[in-house]
Parts: C-alpha cells; structure tokens; sequence
C-alpha cells in the first residue's frame, strides 16, 4: 500500500471521534450541579491515529444552550449511567502528517442527538455518543476521500473522568469505526482508527462550580 494511500487510511480514522463504550459499571451515578449548563473545551491536541498516519486538530469545543447537566431527579440514576445532552463538538486547526494532504472535520446531528454519558466508578468513566453518521471528514489535495464516522449507528468513545476544578474527560486510543468514498487513491469500504484527547468540562452556569460525577 502506498504512503498516500496509507495516509488516506488513517484520515479516515479521524473520523471515527465521536465516541464506543469501554465497560460501563452498573453503579449508582449522579451528576451535579443539577439543571446547570456546561461546556467542553479540549485541552491539547485531538489526535487521531491508523498506523504510521495521524491527524491532528487543535481546536475542538462543545458549547450551547444544549449542554445541560439534567433537572433533578434526571440527573441521578440508581442503576448505572447518566447522559447529558450536548451539541455536535466542533474541530478546527486540523491537518495531517502526509504531505500534500489537507482536512476539514463537521459533525452533524442529522440523525439523531450527541451525548456526553458520565458513569460513576473507582475509576469512573465518560464518553461522547455519536449518532449515525455524526462525523465527516473530507481530505482534499493529493487525495480527495469523504470519511463518515459511526456509519452502522451509534458510538461512543469513552474514556476516564476525574472530578476537580475544571473536571476532565481524557481519552486515549479509542477505536471508532468508518467509512470512505472517493478516487483512486481513498481506501474505500469499511476502516477504523483511534482518537485521543481531553477535555475540560466547566461549569457555564455559575464559574464558581464545578461539574462532577459522584454516585
């Protein structure tokens, strides 16, 4: 396989961010404070990563009126995991390792809405929750290929949370799954990669709390 084609490869990883699980506990989970807005902002490079081809983006945020923390008793769950709604995360200031090779990444609820889902555990975990199709990624100079993440439905990529001020989502190597279309030189068909970064949570609401994950 070429080193373009090779390149191509791994862009069509990057696509795969948004989000697959990784043993959720079924513990008691609370997220607080209740009904308060939030945002996350990556901290970092988000990288992601098929063989010897990596893209990296340096900016990536979810932000809005959307990202809310649920009213109370929603926010708590006896049984396991509590999801919070947030708006598609952004991602700018990307490119890649290949020469001649650009991207551009959108994300999209089309066919349904993200979620940040918070599980209480020693330690505990969180991830983002894609819809179908959640994320496209296009590649344009020496090869033009559109990358479509989570296309069989949805995912999650999960990582581990730590509770402190601001709190963090870190994740590192999660495998997504998919999808290429174009020329000659895409690796068309079915594809994964892995995706790395973390996230600061804050507390939008009131800056003098913070967002956390508690049974």
């Amino acid at each position: 396989m070429s080193k373009l084609l090779v390149a191509a490869t791994g862009l069509a990883a990057a696509t795969a961010l948004t989000f697959g699980g990784t043993g959720i506990q079924a513990a008691s989970t609370t997220v607080l404070p209740a009904g308060h807005s939030f945002a996350a902002k990556l901290t970092g490079n988000a990288t992601f990563t098929a063989g010897s081809t990596t893209m990296t983006c340096t900016v990536s945020a979810s932000t809005g009126a959307a990202n809310k923390v649920p009213a109370a008793p929603a926010n708590h769950n006896d049984a396991g995991a509590v999801s919070l709604p947030i708006n598609p995360p952004t991602f700018s200031g990307c490119s890649t390792s290949i020469f001649g090779v650009s991207v551009t990444v959108t994300t999209n609820s089309t066919n349904g809405a993200w979620a940040l889902t918070t599980q209480n555990g020693s330690p505990a975990t969180a991830g983002f929750t894609i819809p179908k199709g959640g994320v496209v990624l296009k590649t344009s100079g020496l090869a033009s290929c559109t990358i479509t993440g989570s296309p069989g439905g949805t995912t999650a990529v999960n990582g581990g949370w730590t509770n402190g001020a601001p709190s963090t989502l870190a994740i590192s190597g999660a495998a997504v799954p998919a999808t290429v279309t174009g020329g000659l030189l895409c690796p068309t068909g079915s594809q994964s990669a892995n995706f790395s970064a973390t996230y600061q949570i804050t507390d939008t609401t009131d800056a003098t709390q913070q967002i956390t994950v508690t049974g």
